[in-house]
């Protein structure tokens, strides 16, 4: 892959806000002293990754258009979410340790008396374009403003789904700080947030705020917002560690040994929030199926007998061809087959990880198409009782079609589907 070369003056002022700014000076610097950048580009750990669909554009066009499966896409209805998110997050959690889903990979974190914001993307669309690109499911559960005080804003990488120019740009008007990896500041930067309030972190570093330790850990993946990746912005999965509690957020990332690695250091954890959407033989180096984010968070956990997970990255954007429900049902029948324990919030619904019960319902069946033969019968997705934890420790892609086609009402219109970032 090509190094990096920076635009002409010209191209650069052409260039949309959204494609955020490459980094440059002691920034760049620092980058090519990271012992995870060689030959001008980071590298992904187990070796090279594919980053863009593998196969013919004949291939995927075929499985992309089919039409037996594409209704299955897109939920039949409205997406459900929590209506009472506000008020339940007022409260302080009676654990010490409660999260709240809003949808795909943002997660607000209450964690030993603080409140960390991970991936925050509020935005209608995950793309550079107001008019264009993967539009939401459903609404985020609360107004960002209502969100109320965030200690720390946490950033797996730079794909639109994780890093949201609004949503950003809001936050800068705010006292939060921002712990990203490598290179992820120029963007935030260039969108208002002062260098002080940024804590920039290479795999394996780790920052403290307000109590908590935040460390950068290995993810297997891939960056890049503009029309070129120049892979020289990081990507990552994150541990955040309080006085009592411990938790895991996996970024995008694909399956790979290193997970059993981080779990040894820094496990076991009250909760890991796995990625579990957006997968596809298509690109099977980066994202993971349910299967493998079980198979992940065993390995982060060293068994099943530990804090539950959060299946997330899934439900709100359309970003691949698998079923819209396909995430849901492949994590419930994951936990099934190990004995593990999950949590299947609604967007926005709180729960506490350390607490009795965490919710379970599949509660996506009511608004999806149902396969053939329909949704199993009879069984629980997952063991709602959780014991006590022993040792509580995107894309710059676009696709205008669904825009082409007219709009309809939100969780209803057949969405954009685009290979994932």
């Amino acid at each position: 892959m090509a190094g990096f070369r920076p635009l002409s003056t010209g191209l650069r002022a052409l260039r949309p806000g959204a494609f955020g700014a490459d980094p440059r000076g002691e920034r760049m610097a620092r980058i090519r002293r990271s012992p995870h950048f060689k030959d001008g580009v980071f590298q992904n750990p187990g070796g090279p990754a594919r980053t863009r669909p593998s196969g013919s554009t004949l291939d995927f066009a075929k499985v992309f258009f089919d039409k037996e499966t594409r209704p299955r896409r897109s939920p039949k209805g409205t997406v459900p979410v929590h209506s009472t998110t506000l008020a339940d997050i007022a409260r302080p959690p009676s654990t010490g340790l409660r999260l709240t889903w809003m949808g795909h990979s943002s997660v607000l974190a209450e964690v030993d008396g603080r409140r960390v914001l991970f991936d925050p993307v509020w935005g209608e669309r995950c793309s550079p374009f107001p008019f264009a690109g993967p539009r939401r499911l459903h609404p985020a559960p609360l107004p960002l403003a209502a969100l109320g005080p965030v200690d720390v804003v946490v950033i797996s990488h730079d794909h639109y789904d994780h890093l949201d120019m609004p949503t950003i740009k809001a936050l800068a008007g705010t006292d939060t700080l921002f712990a990203v990896p490598l290179g992820v500041g120029a963007h935030l930067e260039h969108w208002g947030v002062s260098a002080d309030r940024l804590r920039e972190l290479d795999w394996h570093e780790t920052t403290k705020i307000g109590g908590l330790a935040l460390t950068a850990t290995p993810a297997r993946h891939f960056c890049g917002r503009g029309l070129r990746n120049t892979q020289h912005t990081l990507w990552a999965s994150w541990v955040v560690a309080g006085e009592e509690h411990r938790i895991y957020h996996s970024g995008d990332t694909g399956y790979f040994d290193g997970f059993k690695e981080i779990g040894a250091e820094h496990g076991p954890f009250d909760a890991t929030m796995i990625q579990i959407g957006a997968y596809s033989d298509f690109w099977p180096d980066i994202h993971m199926t349910p299967e493998e984010g079980m198979r992940a968070h065993l390995d982060l956990q060293g068994g099943p007998e530990h804090g539950p997970m959060l299946p997330i990255h899934w439900a709100t954007f359309n970003l691949a061809t698998h079923p819209w429900a396909d995430p849901g049902e492949g994590t419930a029948a994951a936990a099934r087959a190990v004995g593990a324990r999950i949590a299947l919030p609604r967007p926005g619904e709180p729960f506490e990880p350390t607490a009795k019960t965490v919710p379970s319902e599949p509660w996506w069946r009511a608004v999806a198409l149902a396969p053939a033969g329909g949704f199993p019968a009879g069984e629980a997705p997952a063991d709602a009782t959780i014991k006590t934890v022993a040792d509580p420790a995107a894309m710059a892609q676009t696709d205008t079609e669904g825009d082409s086609r007219g709009g309809s009402a939100k969780g209803t219109e057949d969405p954009e589907t685009l290979p994932a970032g």
